[in-house]
């Protein structure tokens, strides 16, 4: 029977030769994601990859149609859906499923769905292209038929490359404000750089004189701008400036600048006004949510005084309230990546949620009568909540709790795991970081700096700590505990630990944060994250709507006062419960010193807040959250309970799925199905703990609540009451049967690979697969034994309750 890849020989790539198209603009078995990473116990692994079986290209950077094949006997349009749905993905207008000799074409320009005889040749889709996107004049699409710049062989993946081309398409069509909304660690910085490297070399500019644009890249932190200026622009070259206030140059194209540098003080004339107000064709915004997105900030003049510029906005986070909004300067997003798709797709590592509770933070603190803070203060008489420790009044028995938790679990997963702690402000940073370095003693032995404090105070220490923290060659240190400074702007593709020991009041807030932990280094063994919430921030974070991107895993735990836990975690499957804390605010952009105002005093000269060093924290709960790998939001329910569910959403019955178990090809499709969703055999066995059982009895048992049996009873079942099978082969071949049977029990039916299992112990002592096969009186009987075999290792008709 004629297969997919048939079609694929003998009629698409002929005909798409012969309308014209070339090799290097068919990209065939286009892969297009990663593959989602997968959280199944204490493992990680990759789920299957998307591809497209054609991908037609215009120019190398400008795809414009996908090809799905079917086999020939399939109808033409049994592929249109899945063409036109990765077609949607890859940002392509034309989608075409074929069967060979039929071609169905859909159109997205159009909403149109038409039978034809041939595929249009690449310059008639790039004219269907050009009309429906507006692209009439040819400086219109100049810049968009400039190649990527590839060096070292950097090139965009498939979102990146639409980010680009609509940000490029935009401009050239005379946009003026464009937002883009990337996941953090979806590499919105390669993207900003190929934007401008390709109005760059077609020599794009606001005048249409034939120089090249000037170019500001704009962000509101020194490392946001170093950084990429010496690293991803690098090969702009000399022709990039940094816009200091000693450095004001006016013959560069690619100039780099704070909004710092350039706003000025009451000391000096703003930098920008040195500068005529059209004498930047594009100004990039670099976490645009930042400043600029309030009407009324002075960053926002500065974008304002350069108005007549093409001005692009670039967050993983977007503003939107009574006074910030990205979307009323930018304009609605031209292209939005989340960070439900960055998961989705296997480019953003999924991650654990742990909420962890502590008794003070469950029930709250109230001070005795005539209690003394550490300063002889008399503590005011109020119940005090997560929102005011470490705010009103700091409890050390509640740092060194957390601390001991912490520490605790990195000791059980990984101690040397990057880790990165949210404090309320730098005194809690110091004193969280003295708390976690005393519960380390012999690891702090031998790296002094294994926790280390990085706040605005540390200045060049600071971020001496932080570079090696972003180095994946060195090991420490490992901990750094901060309040602000590290939200945004940090890029630490090891770090495998987020905790929240402060309250986080802000969707964007979070999102940054969280977005510390999300890149992936597979080569280092970063697939995944943790999230240890002692605030319950995230727990009601993510019940938020305008939450897009779902933990796999959330544990509670409780502890007591040395961190030590009172039970056993917790483990659901769900979305976490939207548990609100009564009069939070959104936590500002300035880091605090914590104890005292910046005159070394409060009101009246002393601390701000009081400081209780006696006392006893308990930790008491710590819940798991965990949901679907498919991303969807589950109610609470048992590992044990969605497994039956999933299963069921596979096959309708037993029979069905007995019948499908006896074939090894379907059999492990359903556990691939299962595996995408986080289920392996080891995990559903430990969750029920039943490790001696057949997967297959697992799955009827959770799902059809059949009777649980073990490997070995069937086995035994098998060699009692099956005489007939035996008989029908000589003593060898019965002997090599009897041992398939207790290889079977042993280690499973996933063990049973044929032939590859004839070649181990002790099957491999009766000679190789060809003089085995001899045995059996050839191969087809060794593969008919073989097949015999396991159907009747599951006949229903044996089975005890069979009737």
């Amino acid at each position: 029977m004629a297969t997919e890849a048939d079609t694929c020989r003998t009629h698409v790539v002929p005909a798409l030769y012969a309308a014209g198209w070339s090799d290097d603009q068919i990209a065939e078995q286009h892969y297009f994601t990663a593959g989602r990473i997968i959280v199944a116990g204490e493992r990680a692994t990759r789920g299957r990859r998307k591809f497209a079986d054609y991908l037609l290209r215009f120019r190398r950077d400008v795809p414009l149609a996908v090809v799905e094949a079917k086999a020939a006997h399939r109808h033409a349009a049994d592929g249109l859906e899945q063409a036109k749905a990765y077609a949607g993905i890859l940002g392509v207008p034309f989608a075409y499923a074929t069967n060979g000799p039929e071609i169905v074409e859909f159109d997205a320009l159009t909403g149109l769905t038409t039978p034809v005889v041939a595929y249009p040749s690449p310059d008639r889709l790039w004219e269907r292209f050009r009309a429906g996107k507006g692209l009439g004049a040819d400086a219109a699409v100049a810049p968009l038929l400039e190649p990527d710049h590839q060096a070292g062989g950097n090139v965009p993946r498939y979102y990146q490359r639409i980010a680009i081309n609509r940000a490029v398409q935009a401009v050239a069509r005379g946009h003026r404000r464009v937002l883009l909304t990337m996941a953090t660690g979806t590499g919105k910085t390669t993207v900003a750089f190929q934007i401008c490297w390709k109005l760059f070399k077609a020599r794009w500019n606001l005048t249409g004189a034939p120089r090249q644009p000037r170019i500001l890249f704009l962000a509101d932190r020194d490392i946001l701008v170093g950084d990429p200026m010496a690293k991803d622009f690098a090969p702009f070259g000399d022709a990039r400036s940094r816009i200091q206030q000693a450095n004001v140059t006016l013959g560069r194209s690619m100039y780099f600048a704070t909004y710092q540098a350039l706003a000025g003080d009451e000391t000096r004339r703003p930098l920008f006004e040195r500068y005529a107000r059209d004498f930047f064709d594009l100004i990039v915004v670099d976490e645009c949510h930042r400043g600029s997105a309030r009407d009324d900030s002075v960053w926002r003049e500065i974008l304002t005084y350069f108005h007549p510029a093409a001005q692009i906005g670039m967050t993983a986070t977007p503003l939107r309230d009574e006074t910030r909004d990205s979307y009323r300067y930018f304009g609605t997003p031209v292209y939005t990546y989340s960070l439900r798709d960055g998961i989705a797709d296997g480019f953003l590592a999924p991650y654990r949620v742990h909420r962890v509770i502590s008794d003070v933070d469950a029930a709250g603190w109230r001070p005795s009568a005539g209690d003394l803070d550490r300063y002889g203060r008399e503590i005011p008489d109020a119940e005090y909540g997560t929102k005011d420790f470490e705010r009103a009044v700091a409890l050390k028995a509640r740092t060194d709790a957390i601390a001991g938790h912490l520490s605790r679990f990195m000791d059980e997963t990984d101690p040397l795991a990057k880790t990165i702690v949210f404090c309320v402000d730098q005194e809690h940073a110091a004193e969280m970081a003295q708390a976690l370095g005393n519960r380390s003693p012999q690891l702090m032995q031998i790296h002094p700096d294994y926790v280390a404090r990085v706040t605005a105070d540390e200045g060049d220490v600071g971020r001496g700590h932080l570079a090696h923290f972003q180095d994946i060659e060195r090991t420490t240190p490992t901990i750094l505990t901060t309040s602000q400074l590290l939200t945004t702007g940090v890029d630490a593709p090891t770090c495998k630990n987020i905790v929240l020991a402060r309250v986080v009041g802000s969707m964007t807030e979070f999102k940054q944060i969280i977005g510390r932990g999300t890149r992936v280094r597979e080569d280092c063994g970063k697939l995944t994250f943790n999230i240890l919430d002692y605030t319950g921030s995230a727990t009601r974070l993510f019940a938020d709507p305008d939450f897009d991107g779902d933990p796999v895993i959330v544990t509670q735990e409780e502890i007591d006062r040395d961190g030590l836990p009172t039970g056993d975690p917790t483990t659901l499957i769900e979305n976490p419960p939207a548990e609100q804390q009564e009069g939070e605010t959104g936590i500002g952009e300035r880091e605090t010193t914590g104890g005292y105002d910046a005159d070394g005093g409060g009101g009246d000269g002393g601390p701000r807040k009081f400081y209780v060093d006696n006392g006893e924290v308990r930790i008491i709960h710590h819940l798991v959250y965990e949901l679907d790998a498919d991303g969807a939001q589950l109610r609470v329910v048992q590992l044990t309970d969605y497994t039956g569910e999933k299963v069921r959403a596979l096959v309708p019955s037993a029979a069905d799925l007995r019948a499908a178990w006896v074939d090894p090809a379907r059999r492990q499709e359903i556990l691939d199905a299962l595996a995408e969703r986080g289920l392996t055999p080891e995990a559903i066995a430990a969750a029920t703990g039943h490790p001696e059982a057949d997967t297959f009895d697992l799955l009827c048992h959770l799902a059809f609540n059949a009777p649980l049996r073990t490997r070995r009873e069937r086995a035994e079942r098998l060699a009692a009451h099956r005489d007939d099978f035996f008989d029908r082969y000589g003593p060898e071949a019965r002997a090599i049967l009897g041992e398939l049977v207790e290889k079977y029990a042993v280690h499973g039916v996933a063990q049973l690979r044929f032939p590859d299992v004839l070649k181990v112990p002790p099957l491999s002592a009766h000679g190789n697969v060809t003089e085995i096969a001899a045995i059996f009186g050839g191969a087809q009987h060794l593969r008919d034994a073989f097949a015999d075999f396991q159907t009747l290792l599951y006949d229903a008709d044996a089975e005890p309750d069979a009737a």
